[in-house]
């Protein structure tokens, strides 16, 4: 397998994985949670289903909805179209980078479906104690890839790059 087929199989793999788990969690969300919310882990982690007319952490959800389709939905659906230019295009991304960004655009694709199909994004998690600083607001699967995407992205920019080693038969 070439080095562009097996980037491409990597960046189709984690696209094709991370929505479908993403859309399939959010039917179960809308399916399961509507009548009611589980606990786990002594309520550590909740599920709850919620629809977020927002962004991250409902960001955005108390602008007009005109103002809320233009910047979540087209402004949106503009940077995931030249992020996935990118991830087809620029070669000579390192296997850290295409991962990350392929984490992140999935994520974005995922919510931009939800969007633009019902208006809203499906939420259905967060984790921490009820009633307490310690507790994350709700989230998805989408959220969740956007935020490894990140975390793998700053990870790496603090890795050193590798030193070429010189070749001694090339020494003059």
């Amino acid at each position: 397998m070439t080095p562009k087929l097996r980037r491409l199989s990597l960046v189709f793999s984690i696209l094709i994985l991370t929505m479908g788990l993403d859309q399939a969690t959010k039917v179960l969300a809308r399916q399961s949670l509507s009548a009611q919310s589980l606990s786990y882990l002594g309520g550590l982690v909740q599920l709850q289903h919620s629809e977020n007319p927002g962004a991250f952490l409902s960001l955005g959800a108390d602008m007009d909805p005109q103002t809320r389709m233009i910047v979540f939905t087209i402004a949106v659906a503009v940077v995931l179209l030249a992020s996935v230019w990118t991830l087809f295009k620029k070669t000579d991304m390192n296997t850290s980078t295409t991962v990350s960004l392929s984490l992140v655009v999935a994520g974005g694709l995922g919510n931009l479906i939800d969007r633009a199909i019902k208006g809203t994004v499906t939420d259905f998690m967060f984790v921490g104690f009820n009633n307490s600083w310690l507790r994350t607001g709700i989230f998805n699967v989408a959220d969740m890839a956007i935020m490894a995407g990140m975390a793998v992205l700053i990870f790496a920019s603090f890795r050193p790059e590798p030193t070429p080693v010189s070749d001694p038969s090339k020494a003059a």
